[in-house]
């Protein structure tokens, strides 16, 4: 799966793009990684249900990935209803190997890149509606090494209302069609920018 460079204008979803300066004023100059401590985007609490964070244990390729946080809407979308099961484990187990195949090269760009990621691909519902799956991946690290990854995951549809339940788990018979897969590196415009309330950190670890 190649991947390729893109400004931040290639996000499509305002909440996202939102999501994405946060981390451009983080980053504190043009090739470092961002704490996840200095990333405060502006209304984060209604994100929150759209979002997932992930601990990376391990580099390259045999890096793991596991979930300190998974939204409401994003548990629905995989098939997970059960609240206890959300967080403290790896996204291998949680999508079953088929999925983890598809959406792995996401998190090795980013891994390898240590830029944001952001793939659309096309999915039907239960009742055969498209629907446009938005994946941003937002690095952080302290090390010079990405330690923690923020995603934001949007769900859309032209053709109005769909069906979210288990719209990508593991018992969905639809397959993903890859339609954009973008690392956001070119013309990344680094200022001071307007940094939101300490109420709004988000907290991952």
């Amino acid at each position: 799966m190649e991947f390729e460079s893109a400004n931040p204008s290639v996000v499509r979803s305002i909440k996202q793009r939102v999501l994405l300066n946060a981390w451009l004023r983080a980053s504190r100059h043009p090739r470092s990684l961002p704490v996840i401590s200095d990333f405060q985007p502006d209304d984060i609490a209604g994100e929150l249900a759209d979002m997932m964070g992930y601990r990376v244990e391990g580099k390259g390729d045999s890096a793991r990935f596991l979930i300190t946080l998974e939204g409401e809407t994003l548990a629905a979308a995989y098939g997970n209803d059960n609240p206890e099961q959300r967080t403290n484990r790896y996204l291998d187990d949680a999508i079953g190997p088929d999925r983890y195949a598809r959406v792995i090269p996401c998190y090795r760009t980013l891994l390898s890149r240590k830029r944001p990621t952001y793939t659309i691909s096309i999915v039907q519902d239960a009742d055969g509606k498209d629907v446009s799956y938005e994946r941003l991946l937002l690095p952080f690290g302290s090390t010079g090494h990405v330690e923690q990854i923020v995603g934001s995951y949007k769900a859309i549809s032209i053709e109005g209302g769909f069906k979210i339940n288990n719209l990508m788990g593991v018992r969905s018979k639809a397959v993903p069609v890859s339609v954009v897969r973008a690392v956001i590196d070119i013309d990344v415009v680094h200022g001071p920018g307007r940094r939101g309330a300490p109420d709004d950190v988000i907290e991952l670890n």
